[in-house]
């Protein structure tokens, strides 16, 4: 098994909103705002070389939206999918697997784009299955007005139109062992029903793609929970079982929107799970 992570995209959000109802003087210790409450974020993507599998999670904004949308998230730096996925020899058409660990745009927009002549919509992975759960796209697809800004149709509908969806299984707790993909799934409620984290295991290591489960190191105090959590009390508890799991069988954690902190493993402390170390991916994918 090969790991590469590929950054879809640079961006910012409204650092209050990232963080709830936690005070600034205490975010922005470990995020720094800017002028205008912005703090800088990714879409750091993981693509698994396995067999002859090519297994890519999460797919950034796309290309597709208007300037204005784009516009409202500051977008910063060069990085782009197809430019990672060059860097490392490959191109979108040698993806077989997209799998989308939640369908908020920020995750699964790359996965559909224009039509040449921008009369319609058409999967941005022609030779790959999309990876869903039925709970969840159900959620997505009848989206409650809290989320309704997130969920846009466009990213979503062209991949049950094209034949090219599938879903994962259901567990009945919330881990599914040895998923069709290869890797174990944690599912969690709090964020948006259903969002999925991998657990890939790799080289004796568990690598966790944290999503939105843990957006960045400043998450990691409990309360620490973004105002867009549709349920922040939930969110806070299975953090809590994480992170604990975490710091006791020493996973390396994914993080996908930290723009500064590519992985991290986490300790138990007085004051609850904590930061341990911080690495690169190629501290890591070796």
């Amino acid at each position: 098994m090969n790991l590469f992570p590929i950054n879809a995209g640079n961006f910012k959000l409204d650092g209050g909103a990232m963080f709830g109802v936690v005070p600034k003087s205490l975010w922005q210790r470990t995020n720094p705002a800017d002028a205008n409450n912005m703090i800088d974020l990714t879409a750091r993507c993981l693509l698994i070389e396995e067999g002859n599998r090519l297994i890519l999670i999460d797919n950034g904004m796309g290309n597709k939206q208007s300037d204005k949308f784009f516009g409202y998230y500051h977008q910063w730096g060069d990085f782009s999918l197809d430019s990672s996925l060059k860097h490392y020899g490959f191109h979108r058409d040698d993806v077989t697997d997209v799998f989308m660990t939640h369908l908020h745009f920020d995750h699964c927009g790359g996965s559909i784009q224009w039509n040449k002549d921008k009369t319609g919509y058409e999967t941005a992975f022609k030779n790959a299955h999309f990876w869903s759960n039925a709970n969840h796209w159900e959620w997505a697809t009848q989206p409650n007005a809290r989320e309704k800004a997130s969920f846009l149709k466009e990213n979503i509908l062209p991949m049950q139109e094209s034949g090219q969806l599938k879903f994962t299984n259901i567990p009945e707790g919330d881990l599914l062992k040895n998923s069709a993909l290869g890797f174990d799934i944690f599912f969690a409620n709090g964020h948006t029903d259903k969002q999925m984290i991998p657990l890939i295991h790799y080289q004796g290591k568990t690598i966790a793609f944290m999503a939105d489960l843990l957006p960045t190191v400043g998450h990691l105090p409990l309360p620490y929970v973004m105002g867009y959590d549709t349920r922040p009390l939930l969110t806070l508890s299975e953090k809590e079982k994480f992170l604990n799991i975490a710091a006791d069988n020493n996973y390396y954690l994914f993080l996908e929107h930290d723009a500064h902190n590519e992985i991290i493993t986490v300790k138990h402390t007085e004051k609850g799970v904590r930061l341990n170390n911080t690495f690169s991916t190629t501290d890591i994918f070796n």
